[in-house]
């Protein structure tokens, strides 16, 4: 529990010191945006994706197969109808592109049958509609089942930090050498929002497994 709260705390100094160093990144050279997304083309890609019964919106059983939207439902459904529109998805990438923030450090402890599980990856696979450039991030549960969660480091730029980009997420969570359930990686029904104002910034993100 100890190492799990340093890892959390370590996350949080992170952030607080990313969302510092967002003020000064006008006139700097390594400037961290967030990732270029088309909101509009990706509020209305989801629906494609997502509104198999094609009423305009996301909601019920639909939400069900897009653990992502339902994670985030309290920050997309503005209107409290319970469903999630195109607008709204529209609405909500352009509040990650207003925040001007580009990367969150972000850890989560994974749990399998009430148990820590160590040497598990985690991997934040970003939904389809928000195209090319949000990246996949990724970590490896240590013996606690705490897994620091990054996009891949570019080793030509040692001044961006580790961290997750803002955007909406699958999460698949697989270890070698054991056979999770498919309803955990393959037919996910994990899902989360990274940005500001989500549920991770505020309560640490854990995967129970059973």
């Amino acid at each position: 529990m100890l190492r799990r709260s340093i890892a959390r705390l370590g996350s949080l100094i992170g952030f607080a010191v990313i969302l510092a160093v967002a003020g000064c990144w006008d006139s700097g050279t390594d400037r961290i945006v967030p990732p270029g997304i088309n909101a509009k083309a990706a509020g209305s890609a989801a629906m494609e994706q997502y509104d198999t019964n094609k009423d305009g919106k996301v909601a019920g059983g639909e939400l069900d197969k897009a653990p992502s939207l339902k994670a985030a439902i309290d920050n997309l459904d503005t209107n409290g109808d319970g469903a999630v529109s195109a607008e709204e998805i529209t609405a909500r990438i352009e509040v990650w592109q207003d925040s001007r923030v580009g990367i969150f450090p972000i850890d989560c402890t994974v749990y399998y049958k009430g148990r820590p599980l160590p040497g598990a990856t985690v991997t934040l696979e970003p939904e389809k509609f928000l195209g090319d450039a949000v990246k996949t991030s990724t970590g490896v549960s240590d013996e606690n089942g705490v897994a620091i969660l990054s996009v891949e480091l570019d080793p030509s730029n040692p001044n961006i930090p580790p961290g997750v980009h803002p955007g909406l997420y699958l999460v698949r969570i697989t270890k070698d050498g054991m056979d999770i359930p498919a309803k955990y990686n393959i037919e996910t029904i994990f899902g989360e929002e990274i940005a500001q104002g989500s549920r991770v910034m505020e309560e640490p993100m854990e995967f129970r497994m059973k």
